[in-house]
């Protein structure tokens, strides 16, 4: 029976972690969020800001 590389194991997940603090890193610095995930987004980003006024029967915000 082969003996387990435990080095390799052990330079695969160093390398992991550094994969992850390099990409978080490049999120910090384009101005994202940290808990925002590439090609994920929020539904804040995508519908943008609700209005607290009532739709009209045509979809539109009544205007006061």
């Amino acid at each position: 029976m082969a003996k387990p590389n435990y080095s390799y194991e052990k330079r695969q997940r160093e390398l992991e972690k550094k994969k992850k603090k390099e990409e978080k890193a490049a999120r910090k610095a384009a101005g994202l969020p940290p808990e925002a995930e590439e090609g994920t987004e929020s539904s804040d980003q995508v519908q943008g800001p609700q209005s607290s006024e009532p739709p009209t029967d045509d979809g539109t915000p009544a205007a006061v």
